[in-house]
Parts: structure tokens; C-alpha cells; sequence
């Protein structure tokens, strides 16, 4: 037989543990009627190493409960079955996690080497999942909360896209596209693909702390012009416009776009 000090330090768990081990009920070592100290013995160990055991695998203390009242093998295999399933599916959510966090820090090298800068870039395939045609139509957001890898299907923007269409008199149209990024162009795709081959390319920046909340698309528009005329490319009359990061400055919001506008 074996105090609960000497199980704690033999079993290198907390006194503290054991303790809510027997509160809980899920230990019950015999209490010595001599000096009313519980005592443990080698049944009681099995017990507290089995519960350790299940903790480790994160089951829930009222789960390890219903075991220690009665469990056949075959209802602890589906109950196994279950917390497995809830693994994968954080290891998924995780690695999604994980994709995203690497894909901002990318972002943010991107910003710091093109800035401002204008080349020739391909735009990679796009599927278009659907148009938002008002950010007031809430009949329309089922079309973002269904598109694939949104985090815990959080309505994000990094599968929105801003399309502006011009002509030599000007813009003469804006819209939202909610897009998924097509990991296989070869695969056979239903629905509008998105895929322009020559595009020009650079990073902008808009937010209150560069612009003072002045809309700059007429800018952006005169910039490509220029940058089109310098170079001889024939722009097609689209912009594609992709939010990549917020930083913040002064309690004002600096935004960083990506923009292609294909040329021929």
C-alpha cells in the first residue's frame, strides 16, 4: 500500500491531481482507519495511470467518468473513433492555419520588393465562385462562407477580388468576385476560370494614413496608362485588385493591394 505522496512522486503527478482524481471519483483508494490516510494500492495505480493515459489524449473528465463506470471495448473503440476524428480535423484546421500564416509572411516580403514597382507577371488561374454585386446584398454572403479555405469558415476577403473595367473615357465598372485559387489548371474545372498569361504588375498602397480617405482608382488607372504607353503593352480595360495586408499607423489603416491588369 502506498501513500499519496509516494504515488505522486512515483507516478511524477501533483498531489494536487490525485486529489481531483478522488473527487471526481475516478480513484478511490481505501482510507486507513488508524490515522484516516488513504491508501493506495496497485489497483489504484492502475486506475490513476489509465486516467493519465486518457488526459493525454485529451478525453474530457466527464468522458473518463463514464468509462470508469462502464466501458466495453467496443464502446471505448468508438469513443476512440470519435476523439480521433476530432484530431484529423484539427490537424486540418491547423495546417490550413499554418498555410495561411506562411502565405501573409510571403505578403509581406512582396510589399517590401514591390512597392511601387511595375513588371510583367502572369495573374495564376482563378475559378470564380460568384459575384457579389452590392456588399449590401446579405442574400449574396452564403457565396464567401462557402468558399474553401476560409478558417473555420470565417468570412474572410482572401478569396475576394475587386474588378474594375475601364475604357479610354474611363472606369466604366466596379464589381466584387469571390474566387478560389486552381491548384491544377489541367484538371477539368467547371465555370468561369479566370487566367491571364501577361499582366501588369505591382503593389499599392491606400488606406486613410497614405490617402486621407481620398479614392485614388483614377490614379491607379492613370498610372497603368502611363506604364502602358512607356512600354507599347495594349492594356485589356480590367483591373484585377487583391487586399493582401493592413498594417496600422497612427490608428489609421495602411492597406497594400496587389494589382494585375493583362495586357495582350
Amino acid at each position: 500500500m502506498y501513500t499519496i505522496g509516494q504515488v505522486a512522486k512515483f507516478l511524477g503527478i501533483s498531489r494536487d491531481t490525485l486529489k481531483f482524481y478522488e473527487e471526481k471519483e475516478l480513484v478511490k483508494p481505501k482510507q486507513d482507519d488508524t490515522n484516516g490516510y488513504r491508501k493506495y494500492n496497485h489497483f489504484d495505480i492502475y486506475d490513476v495511470v489509465t486516467i493519465n493515459f486518457y488526459r493525454e489524449i485529451d478525453i474530457e473528465i466527464k468522458k473518463i467518468q463514464d468509462i470508469r463506470r462502464s466501458k466495453s471495448i467496443e464502446e471505448l473503440e468508438l469513443l476512440l473513433e470519435e476523439k480521433e476524428q476530432q484530431v484529423l480535423e484539427e490537424i486540418e484546421y491547423k495546417n490550413l492555419l499554418l498555410k495561411r500564416i506562411q502565405l501573409i509572411k510571403s505578403d509581406c516580403q512582396k510589399v517590401k520588393q514591390y512597392l511601387g514597382k511595375y513588371m510583367i507577371k502572369e495573374m495564376n488561374p482563378l475559378k470564380v465562385k460568384g459575384e457579389i454585386t452590392d456588399l449590401a446584398a446579405h442574400d449574396e454572403y452564403d457565396i464567401l462562407q462557402n468558399n474553401p479555405g476560409n478558417l473555420k469558415q470565417a468570412v474572410t476577403l482572401t478569396g475576394l477580388r475587386r474588378v474594375i473595367k475601364f475604357n479610354e473615357e474611363g472606369i466604366i465598372g466596379d464589381r466584387f468576385i469571390v474566387v478560389h485559387k486552381v491548384e491544377d489548371i489541367n484538371e477539368d474545372i467547371e465555370g468561369e476560370v479566370l487566367t491571364y498569361p501577361k499582366c501588369i504588375y505591382t503593389i499599392i498602397e491606400d488606406g486613410r494614413w497614405s490617402t486621407n480617405g481620398k479614392n485614388i482608382d483614377d490614379q491607379v488607372e492613370e498610372n497603368l496608362r502611363r506604364v502602358a504607353i512607356e512600354n507599347s503593352y495594349e492594356l485589356l480595360g480590367l483591373v484585377f485588385i487583391n487586399m493582401i495586408i493592413t498594417t496600422y499607423e497612427d490608428g489609421l489603416e495602411r492597406v497594400f493591394l496587389e494589382i494585375y491588369a493583362p495586357i495582350k
